[in-house]
C-alpha cells in the first residue's frame, strides 16, 4: 500500500503541470481567443475613435470648404428687358404762329392822316386800317397830268404832219427828207406821250397807297404810328417804318426741330398734340403737314411744319408749346434700367446669367435716354436676365447666384 501510493504521487516539479485530469484541452486553447477579443476591443475602439472624432472633423472641414466655395458665389439681382411699344412718343418744344403773319408798311411819303384799327381789333380783307397824307405826291400828280397833256398836244400835231407830208411826197410836193423827218417827229411825241402817261399812272398808284388796306382776315397785333407821325417809305433811302401787324389766328403753323435720329420717321400725315402750361390737362390736335426734307447742319434737326386749327382763337401766335410725336419705331427695342449698365474700354456691355450661373458680357447699342431708363435699339432678344448694379471687375464665365424674387433688391 505505501509502495502505490508513492508510485502514484506525481514528483514535485511536476505538479503544476498534472493538476487538471489526464485529456483535457483547456490549457491549449483560451489564451489565443483571448488575444484575439483583445485585438478586436482594441480595433473597435480605434474606430469609435475615429468615427467619433476624425470624422466629423473631416465633414466639418468638407462643409467649411463647400460654404467658403458658395460664399464666394456673388448672389446678384437681375431684371428682364421690357419690349418698348412699337410706336414711339416724343415729346418735343415747339414755336406757334399764325398761318399768315405779316407786318404793314407805308408805301408813300408823307403824314398819317388818320388810323382806324388799333391792336386786337378783328378786321377782314380789304378793311381801311389808315389814311396817309401826301401832299408832294399831289402836287407830282398833277405836273404829271400836265405833262401827258403836253406830250398828248405835240403828238396829234405830229401827227397831222407826218399825214400832211405823206400825201404831199405823193404829188412830190416835199422831198423825201422832209416827209422821213415828220413821221419820225410824230413816233417821237408818240413815245413821249406814252411815257408821260406811264408816268400819271405811276403817280396814281403811288397816291393809291395813301389808303392803307387789310391784307387779309386777321386781328392786328401791333399799331406803331400815331396821327401826325411822318410816314417813310424807304424809296429814299431812308429807313421803312411799319405802321401795323397782323396775324390769322384760326390756323396756327406750329414749327419744330426734331433730332436727326427721328428723321426718318418723321412724314406728312403724321398726328401731333399740343400741350400748353396755360391750359393743364388740355390736349389740341394737329396734323403734321411738310418738313424741310433737309438736316439743319447747325443744330442737326429736321423742322417740320404742323397746322392746328384755332377756329375760336383760343391758341395765342407767338406762344411756347410741347408737341407730342407719335413716330413708328423702324426697329424692335428694349428697356431697361440705367444700372444695369457696364461702361468698359471695349465699349458699352451689359451682364447676362446665361445658364442661370454663369456670366456672360454682351454689347449693345443704345436709344433714347429716359431718365432712369434707357433704350436699347440692337443687342438683345428679350430672354435676358440681365444683372443689376453688377461690380466693375465682373468677367464673362464668373460664377454667381441668382436672388430669390422678392429679396433684397430683386426686381421682377
Amino acid at each position: 500500500m505505501k509502495v502505490e501510493h508513492e508510485f502514484e504521487r506525481p514528483a514535485a516539479t511536476g505538479a503544476a503541470v498534472h493538476d487538471r485530469p489526464v485529456g483535457s484541452t483547456a490549457d491549449e486553447s483560451t489564451p489565443p481567443l483571448r488575444k484575439w477579443w483583445v485585438a478586436l476591443l482594441l480595433v473597435a475602439a480605434v474606430a469609435a475613435i475615429v468615427m467619433s472624432v476624425i470624422l466629423p472633423r473631416r465633414r466639418a472641414e468638407a462643409n467649411l470648404v463647400r460654404e467658403t466655395d458658395e460664399m464666394a458665389v456673388a448672389t446678384v439681382s437681375v431684371v428682364h428687358p421690357v419690349r418698348s411699344a412699337p410706336v414711339q412718343d416724343i415729346v418735343l418744344p415747339a414755336n406757334v404762329q399764325a398761318y399768315s403773319d405779316a407786318p404793314i408798311y407805308a408805301r408813300t411819303n408823307g403824314y398819317l392822316k388818320r388810323w382806324y384799327a388799333d391792336i386786337g381789333a378783328h378786321v377782314k380783307s380789304g378793311q381801311l386800317l389808315a389814311e396817309i397824307e401826301t401832299p408832294e405826291v399831289d402836287q407830282q400828280l398833277r405836273q404829271a397830268r400836265a405833262d401827258l397833256a403836253t406830250a398828248q398836244a405835240n403828238l396829234h400835231l405830229a401827227e397831222i404832219t407826218a399825214n400832211r407830208y405823206e400825201g404831199l411826197l405823193k404829188s412830190d410836193s416835199v422831198s423825201k427828207q422832209e416827209a422821213d423827218n415828220a413821221a419820225g417827229n410824230f413816233a417821237a411825241q408818240k413815245a413821249g406821250a406814252q411815257a408821260a402817261e406811264a408816268n400819271v399812272r405811276r403817280l396814281q398808284e403811288l397816291q393809291s397807297f395813301e389808303k392803307i388796306y387789310a391784307p387779309f382776315d386777321g386781328v392786328i397785333t401791333a399799331r406803331n404810328t400815331d396821327i401826325g407821325a411822318l410816314i417813310d417809305s424807304g424809296s429814299s433811302g431812308g429807313s421803312r417804318t411799319e405802321l401795323f401787324h397782323i396775324a390769322q389766328p384760326d390756323k396756327l403753323r406750329v414749327y419744330v426741330n426734331v433730332p436727326e435720329v427721328y428723321s426718318h420717321a418723321t412724314k406728312p400725315g403724321l398726328a401731333a398734340d399740343l400741350t400748353l402750361a396755360e391750359f393743364p390737362g388740355r390736349r389740341f390736335q394737329g396734323t403734321l403737314v411738310r418738313t424741310a426734307n433737309a438736316i439743319d447742319q447747325a443744330t442737326r434737326t429736321l423742322l417740320v411744319e404742323i397746322q392746328v386749327n384755332n377756329p375760336t382763337g383760343t391758341l395765342l401766335s407767338g406762344a411756347y408749346a410741347e408737341v407730342y410725336l407719335k413716330l413708328p419705331s423702324p426697329v424692335a427695342s428694349f428697356v431697361l434700367p440705367v444700372n444695369t449698365l457696364l461702361f468698359r474700354s471695349e465699349g458699352l456691355r451689359i451682364a447676362e446669367v446665361a445658364d442661370g450661373q454663369r456670366v456672360d458680357l454682351k454689347p449693345i447699342t443704345l436709344g433714347r435716354d429716359f431718365g432712369s431708363e434707357v433704350e436699347v435699339v440692337s443687342g438683345l432678344t428679350g430672354d435676358e436676365s440681365v444683372i443689376i448694379n453688377p461690380p466693375d471687375s465682373v468677367v464673362s464665365g464668373d460664377r454667381v447666384r441668382i436672388a430669390p424674387q422678392g429679396g433684397t433688391g430683386a426686381q421682377p
